[in-house]
């Protein structure tokens, strides 16, 4: 894109696992390869997955080691324009015209709609900024639909047009991540803008150099026990399976309890670390024979 640089993060899919990991981010390959393509084409990258397996953290991870400022949208149903892009101040603005009630409208219009009284957000903010940047729209299936038709504009050319200062061009891309939950369907025309990345649970032994890597005081039995039966409650029909975080909060609660062993009875007393309904409690206990 004319006028807009961008300089890539990494050298290779290899250096993405490295670097990522010293921020305690542990990435498969599939994932790597994925990170590093966005970063080498500058596209957009989509991931999406559950609840809890680390879609955020690896926006996250990525604007620690590139040492870039991280700006993120929130979406949720009712999310607006000008909560995601821009809007103006318009209390400030009337303050302004009732102090300059002696100038002309022309006069004081090109006043009000200047910089000082434009409110930047999200989209806008990420847009604007010259230092490296990570943009990360986190959510993006709880959005109305309407939104991806502004995501759309923002994405295909990182631009946003503001009708009284005229059209705003990235000066440099930003990394740009968008998370899902695939609470609903995203456009075609959206996902064809981003390149695709699906995270689920990870293995049992990826999930175990999770846990030791941010839990490292936790014994590898008791990490070995802790992954093992969070996989078991995964293969139930539960309302909220456990998340990885939530595995991380349980080593961390085990820790704190300082117990050695991962049994019945601190199963019973912990296990709303990592189930949070009453009907997956049950059903938990009763598969687990802990009822």
């Amino acid at each position: 894109m004319v006028g807009q640089a961008h300089q890539p993060i990494f050298a290779s899919v290899d250096e993405v696992i490295t670097r990522l990991a010293e921020t305690g981010y542990l990435a498969d390959k599939a994932t790597a390869t994925s990170v590093f393509l966005a970063d080498r084409l500058g596209k957009p990258l989509l991931i999406e997955g559950p609840a809890g397996v680390g879609k955020t953290e690896l926006a996250r991870a990525v604007a620690t080691v590139a040492g870039a400022g991280l700006v993120r949208l929130q979406c949720y149903e009712g999310i607006d324009e000008a909560r995601a892009l821009y809007e103006w101040n318009h209390a400030k603005q009337i303050l302004r015209i009732q102090a300059s009630s002696d100038n002309g409208w022309s006069e004081t219009k090109a006043d009000v709609f200047s910089e000082e009284f434009l409110l930047a957000r999200p989209l806008l903010t990420a847009i604007r900024r010259s230092e490296p940047t990570v943009l990360l729209i986190d959510e993006a299936d709880k959005a109305d639909v309407e939104i991806e038709g502004l995501m759309l504009e923002v994405l295909s050319d990182f631009a946003v047009t503001v009708p009284e200062l005229g059209t705003i061009t990235a000066t440099r891309l930003p990394f740009t991540v968008l998370t899902s939950n695939a609470a609903r369907e995203l456009s075609e025309a959206l996902k064809r803008r981003c390149l695709y990345l699906h995270l689920d649970f990870p293995d049992e032994e990826l999930e175990r150099k999770i846990l030791a890597s941010r839990v490292p005081e936790l014994k590898p039995a008791v990490v070995e026990q802790l992954v093992r039966v969070v996989n078991v409650l995964r293969g139930m029909q539960l309302k909220k399976l456990p998340s990885v975080s939530e595995t991380i909060d349980w080593g961390r609660t085990l820790l704190a309890l300082g117990a050695r062993d991962l049994d019945d009875t601190t199963v019973r007393a912990t296990l709303g670390v990592v189930l949070k309904h009453q009907a997956d409690h049950q059903r938990a206990l009763a598969e687990l024979k802990l009822a």
